[in-house]
């Protein structure tokens, strides 16, 4: 199969709006990206991808734009605040309603993605839920900017971004989209579910088996998406995601660990002073976490099923906003 053909067509559509972007990448100030690295990226794409690499060099260099808000977004995450602050944007009573909502309209897509993939409904919704608010706010960047801007104007993960937009031109040939019209977060995640380009590609599923693997406006394919995700990325069906725990003395400072990997058992937790809330399998992985609030400290023994939600989103913050989420949908549906 020629993949260059499909891409083309769109890099050549993209050509006649050059004049139009030229004027946007000057309103938004002084591109910083180095004309070399653009050049070596488009034969990099002619070499891996057969794409044109003159038509790639002028699609990021004259039609993606430098955005220098989406370099301030990224320099500034939500999951830097602390744990009281973070929850407060998710766990809100709009956000349980319409998850109990969401849950509702599309039941049986939901029920269909527990039985292939053993994720709870519940957990589903939430991930929907915090990402997008069940669809209603997807982002406002092109995509094709976000990575264009991060890949060649934010070292700290350049070749990251870089490698997302080598993903995204390929995703875009291979399910026809034109690259320059999805829009997402300033990360350069898109669609219901907010799937980055390589896990677009990777993961993404036509679960409601039309033809194409949908994540902007089909409900099926984003729950089937989520669902797969989470299931190849370690999800144990019907075991527990985090528990609360108490603790005492001392000896459980040092189980206080930055990765997000639960390298821990809970029997070494339960030795050091750590006490689950409910009783659990002591030969079970686990981590402690520690949560900041507003006058104290909360603490929970987490477990795979929680390390497996930090994959969609490295950030233990993310995971137990998710946890509590649709922990709450779930009893206010029931």
């Amino acid at each position: 199969m020629n993949t260059a053909r499909p891409v083309l067509s769109l890099l050549i559509l993209c050509l006649g709006f050059i004049t139009l972007s030229a004027c946007s990448v000057t309103a938004h100030g002084e591109d910083p990206a180095d004309p070399q690295a653009l050049r070596d990226f488009s034969e990099a794409m002619a070499t891996r991808h057969g794409m044109d690499a003159d038509a790639v060099e002028r699609l990021i260099r004259d039609e993606a734009r430098h955005q220098p808000e989406i370099i301030e977004a990224i320099s500034n995450p939500a999951e830097a605040l602390p744990w009281y602050r973070y929850r407060r944007i998710f766990l809100t009573e709009d956000r349980i309603a319409a998850g109990v909502d969401y849950w509702n309209e599309h039941a049986e897509w939901l029920d269909a993605a527990q039985a292939r993939y053993g994720v709870p409904p519940a957990v589903m919704v939430a991930i929907i839920g915090v990402e997008t608010l069940y669809g209603r706010y997807r982002g406002r960047h092109r995509v094709i900017d976000s990575l264009r801007t991060l890949g060649f104007a934010y070292p700290p993960r350049a070749d990251f971004f870089r490698s997302e937009l080598e993903e995204f031109l390929v995703l875009a040939d291979e399910e026809g989209m034109d690259p320059t019209t999805p829009l997402g977060s300033y990360a350069g995640a898109m669609g219901v579910p907010q799937f980055i380009s390589s896990s677009y590609r990777a993961y993404a599923v036509d679960f409601n088996e039309n033809g194409r693997r949908d994540l902007f406006s089909e409900a099926a394919d984003a729950i089937g998406s989520v669902g797969h995700y989470l299931a190849i990325h370690g999800w144990q069906p019907g075991a527990p995601v985090a528990v609360p725990a108490r603790v005492d003395g001392s000896a459980w400072q040092a189980f206080l660990r930055t990765p997000l990997e639960p390298v821990d058992t809970v029997d070494e937790l339960e030795q050091a002073g750590v006490q689950p809330w409910q009783p659990l399998d002591g030969g079970q992985s686990a981590r402690l976490l520690a949560l900041e609030l507003e006058d104290g400290t909360e603490y929970w023994v987490t477990l795979e099923n929680f390390y497996a939600i930090t994959r969609y989103n490295h950030s233990a913050l993310y995971a137990m906003a998710v946890h509590q989420l649709a922990t709450a949908i779930r009893e206010a549906r029931q």
